[in-house]
């Protein structure tokens, strides 16, 4: 088996950056193999790929995400370097401070691109990925449409997920989906990040907040702000939520929707990765009050 950081020097190599002189791991992804990647001059970029042939366009579709959450978004991002079928190659974030101020920049951050960039359709122009699956974009009018169809159901023809998940499970998502009208308000289309964990979270040199591997859309914009909230953010982290719900008017019951949000992320969790980190059972958790009793 190829080591890591040998796999990325080589397709580093292959794209042409010859001047890389050495790579080091990076830790905190699960999809992808990662590593700063030292050149010639004393400079450093951040590499990414996959060992095994690459999901389709994947990498050009995150590099498209991480432009036009800058250039439309206002969001900072990294630079593009290069993005081919086989590697990604970014400029060099630093790690978040562990302040609530930086949170409280975050907020305004997010709270910008969520009230800036509003669509009057649901979706994307193209397909793009959450680690190595596809992330279903097409157009819909209807936003409970859009996320029933593409963010929940889509999930259920996996195989991992048929396997941990039971036909009253899924009944019971099903059940869910043609209550959502019932279960959310009715809201815009927004950018979106897409894969807003705490992990994917960064800060420039200088310290502003910036964000790396989204899967971009136009839908909710309280899918960004469910998966921060349910992933253990960093206690200073409450701040964000707060001054978000302050700076978009967010109704006193948003904490209620967020776990019928997350199930998104959860179904794609357990698709991809075993163990799934309890992603199964926070699903089941979820879908209790909409199983059949017997």
């Amino acid at each position: 088996m190829t080591e890591p950081t040998s796999l990325l020097l080589s397709r580093l190599h292959a794209a042409g950056l010859h001047d890389v002189v050495a790579v080091e791991p990076a830790t905190g992804g699960l999809a992808a193999t990662a590593g700063f990647a030292r050149r010639g001059d004393g400079t450093s970029v951040f590499a990414k790929a996959f060992g095994e042939p690459s999901p389709g366009a994947v990498f050009a579709a995150e590099a498209e995400g991480l432009t036009v959450l800058r250039e439309a978004g206002g969001v900072a991002t990294p630079d593009v370097v290069l993005a081919d079928r086989d590697l990604l190659v970014l400029s060099v974030l630093r790690p978040r401070p562990r302040t609530e101020a930086f949170w409280e920049r975050l907020a305004h951050v997010l709270a910008h691109l969520h009230t800036t960039t509003r669509h009057p359709r649901f979706g994307w122009h193209r397909d793009n990925w959450l680690g190595r699956r596809r992330q279903v974009n097409t157009w819909e009018d209807d936003g409970f449409e859009f996320f029933a169809r593409h963010r929940l159901l889509r999930w259920l023809g996996e195989p991992r997920v048929e396997e941990a998940l039971d036909s009253a499970d899924r009944a019971a998502l099903e059940r869910l989906c043609d209550r959502l009208p019932e279960l959310l308000p009715v809201r815009p289309a927004c950018l979106t990040h897409g894969d807003l964990w705490a992990l994917n979270v960064m800060a420039t040199p200088d310290g502003r907040p910036a964000l790396i591997d989204p899967a971009v859309s136009y839908t909710w914009a309280e899918v960004d702000l469910a998966h921060v909230w349910t992933t253990a953010p960093p206690p200073e982290a409450h701040v964000l939520f707060e001054l978000y719900a302050e700076l978009t008017g967010l109704d006193r019951d948003w904490r209620e929707r967020m776990p019928i949000l997350q199930l998104r992320q959860h179904l794609a969790v357990i698709a991809q990765f075993d163990p799934d980190w309890g992603a199964a059972d926070l699903v089941r958790a979820t879908l209790a009050p909409f199983r059949r009793r017997t």
